[in-house]
C-alpha cells in the first residue's frame, strides 16, 4: 500500500476530488488546508502565502500510478505554485470500527 500526499492550489480542489470520484476503485480521501512556501516564496510571510489544499490518500500500490496522474493532470495550471505529489510506503492500515486490516481495512 502506498500513501499519496499532494499539496494542490485551493481553487483547483472541486476539479481534483471530482476526478478522483470518478475512479472506480478510488477509496477515499482525507482534505486539510494548509499554507506554505517553496523555494520562490523564501521572502513571504508565512501569513501571506495563498492557502493550499493537502489531499492525503492511502491506495493499494496497483492504483498509485492512475491516481498520481489524476492528481497531476487536474491541478496543473502551468504556473508557479501548481503544488507537489509525494508518495510514501505504508506498512499497515487498521479500522478503528471493524480492526480489519491493510486492504480489508481501506
Amino acid at each position: 500500500m502506498k500513501e499519496i500526499k499532494a499539496i494542490i492550489q485551493e481553487f483547483m480542489l472541486p476539479k481534483v476530488v471530482e476526478a478522483l470520484r470518478a475512479h472506480p476503485e478510488f477509496p477515499g480521501l482525507t482534505v486539510s488546508r494548509v499554507r506554505g512556501f517553496g523555494r520562490s516564496g523564501t521572502e513571504e510571510d508565512l501569513s501571506e502565502t495563498p492557502p493550499k489544499c493537502k489531499l492525503e490518500i492511502v491506495v493499494p500500490s496497483t492504483l498509485v500510478d492512475s491516481v498520481v496522474e489524476l492528481i497531476r493532470s487536474h491541478a496543473h495550471t502551468g504556473r508557479p505554485g501548481d503544488g507537489k505529489i509525494f508518495v510514501y510506503t505504508v506498512d499497515e492500515v487498521v479500522r478503528i470500527r471493524t480492526g480489519e486490516r491493510d486492504q480489508d481495512a481501506l
